[in-house]
């Protein structure tokens, strides 16, 4: 299969980054790439999915990664995954000798190993410029729900259809799931048994970098997790801090330790990201020298510098976002710099995974959540047209029509970034807007 066929497909099955951003696949193959990754690193505490799914279906997304190496030209493929990942680690083992290219390149046990930048250094060795691609070293990542989806695209013209999603915390049944499209948070929350508080905040994503969602918000393609915590877990009282306050608060107690960028990944890299001055920058009104605010455009937004590293509980990471969205809205451009030389000091400052989750106080919801193949048939669901970076896709289907699961109900703006959407259950479509498909099986 040539890189255009194999693109054609993966647009058409709406396959997209199923472990991020979202970012459609088929725009991330490019014959300059020597070596393709694929990430099973689920550096954040509590998801369990990636290293389920890999234990599962180590045969078809090695087939896909072997398959996407073939299309490209890429000389080799690496699985990064960590040593404690034991039965994922034996699963790809078993069938190592059925594909020449792929080798496993184990990763530390911490966090943010999962990071793309970090994970290409930790296999690879090389260091992915300030600002740039990975495909500027050579280099393509794919998540390994993605390169699932991929296998399906490819052996079987699936469209991707549902998501596995790791739901844990105060649920009676911790597991994880696979889970139709659209479907609600609230339904998830049941199929996990429901809650064991009354009162509970909700998360969707990691607890280092996702976001508060309600219970009526869906399920997408780039949902990992959902997680319920009591109202006072400090994850969440971090998440509900407000940026005003934020600020005061920096002005006020940064003493400028340096713990924020001494542990900031990027920075060990040789990244120009420098958490402490543009606290001190931001906190005392400088104006005269922009390097500390132009280095906001290098942070990875992982969440170190805020939940682990500072003692005195501020929010660098909260701030640097908001001054990279002021940057961006006016139109300040991403500055071209090169990396300095990575930390002679950095493995000697990697944050446990272990410690991590301690000092998020998690430990007590970190359960196994084994996988669960569940055959849950919701009577609607509501299908986000944008669930990746790029275009949303456009409606193909109009209220009143009969659609059957994997039936294309939106595809992607001619000429621009973006997939086809397809039907999660059977149903009639209720509703068409420009946000979102409703179909009802009733």
């Amino acid at each position: 299969m040539n890189i255009s066929e194999l693109k054609g497909i993966l647009q058409n099955a709406g396959v997209v980054g199923a472990g991020g951003a979202g970012f459609p696949s088929y725009a991330k193959l490019n014959e300059n790439a020597d070596t393709i990754i694929l990430n099973c690193a689920e550096c954040e505490p509590l998801l369990k999915l990636h290293r389920q799914v890999m234990q599962l279906y180590a045969r078809e997304i090695m087939t896909a990664l072997d398959t996407v190496c073939q299309a490209v030209g890429a000389e080799r493929a690496i699985i990064a995954i960590k040593p404690s990942y034991k039965k994922a680690v034996e699963a790809v083992k078993a069938q190592l000798e059925n594909f020449k290219k792929i080798t496993i390149g184990l990763l530390p046990e911490v966090y943010p190993a999962g990071d793309e930048v970090v994970t290409i250094y930790e296999t690879t060795g090389r260091v992915v410029p300030p600002g740039k691609l990975p495909i500027s070293v050579g280099v393509t990542v794919f998540n390994v729900e993605t390169m699932l989806n991929a296998y399906y695209a490819v052996t079987e013209g699936k469209g991707v259809t549902h998501k596995y999603i790791t739901v844990t915390g105060e649920v009676k049944n911790p597991k994880t799931l696979c889970v139709p499209l659209g479907i609600t948070v609230a339904e998830v929350i049941k199929m996990a048994g429901g809650t064991t508080i009354s009162e509970y905040t909700i998360i969707n994503g990691g607890p280092m970098t996702g976001n508060i969602v309600s219970e009526n918000d869906v399920i997408t393609k780039t949902s990992n997790a959902i997680l319920v915590m009591p109202n006072d877990q400090y994850i969440v009282l971090k998440r509900r801090s407000d940026s005003s306050i934020s600020l005061k608060r920096a002005m006020s107690a940064c003493c400028q330790c340096r713990m924020c960028t001494d542990l900031c990944p990027r920075n060990l890299l040789g990244h120009p990201i420098e958490p402490n001055k543009f606290m001190r920058s931001l906190s005392s009104g400088v104006t005269n020298d922009n390097t500390a605010y132009l280095g906001t455009f290098f942070c990875c937004s992982c969440g170190l510098c805020e939940m682990y590293s500072c003692f005195q509980d501020l929010s660098p990471r909260s701030l640097i976002g908001m001054m990279k969205g002021e940057l961006r809205k006016g139109g300040i451009p991403v500055p071209e710099v090169n990396a300095a030389p990575v930390k002679e000091e950095r493995s000697g400052r990697y944050v446990l995974k272990s410690r991590l989750t301690a000092r998020l106080g998690l430990t007590k919801y970190n359960h196994p959540a084994l996988l669960e193949e569940n055959s849950y048939q919701p009577s609607k669901v509501t299908l986000k047209l944008s669930q990746h970076i790029g275009a949303p896709s456009v409606p193909s289907v109009k209220k009143g029509d009969k659609v059957k699961v994997g039936d294309v109900v939106a595809l992607p703006p001619e000429g621009a970034l973006g997939v086809a959407l397809h039907a999660s259950i059977d149903g009639t479509v209720k509703e068409v807007t420009d946000k979102y498909i409703v179909i009802s099986s009733k």
